[in-house]
């Protein structure tokens, strides 16, 4: 079955940097989208980027210019750059991989890990 292993979070300075990798089994990598989503105490999950299979990037407003996603399909992972961690990206995030079926969509997700952004 499909498994999402997620890894890199930690506890950082504002300012700070981190990077999180992700690296997914039983799957045709390049056939899903990959994404991260971060959900911090009392709020919904929120995406905060993903890229397709051909390498086209998608960042949410807050994180545009700090982050950076990327992927390695001969390595099935996909990475997210954090760089000028402010508190506010204070949250778990969380591996998706997702893929449009003709029934709808199917998606994957990891277990999740917590970056903390305080002084």
């Amino acid at each position: 079955q499909v498994q999402l292993v997620e890894s890199g979070g930690g506890s950082v300075q504002p300012g700070g940097s981190l990077r999180l990798s992700c690296v997914a089994s039983r799957i045709v990598f390049n056939m899903w989208t990959m994404g991260w989503y971060r959900q911090a105490p009392g709020k919904q999950r929120e995406l905060v980027a993903d890229i397709t299979g051909g390498g086209s990037t998608n960042y949410a407003d807050s994180v545009k210019g700090r982050f950076a996603i990327s992927r390695d399909n001969a390595k099935n992972t996909v990475s997210l750059q954090m760089n000028s961690l402010e508190p506010e990206d204070t949250a778990v995030y969380y591996c998706n991989a997702g893929r449009n079926v003709v029934d709808g969509r199917r998606e994957y997700w990891g277990q999740g890990t917590q970056v903390t952004v305080s002084s």
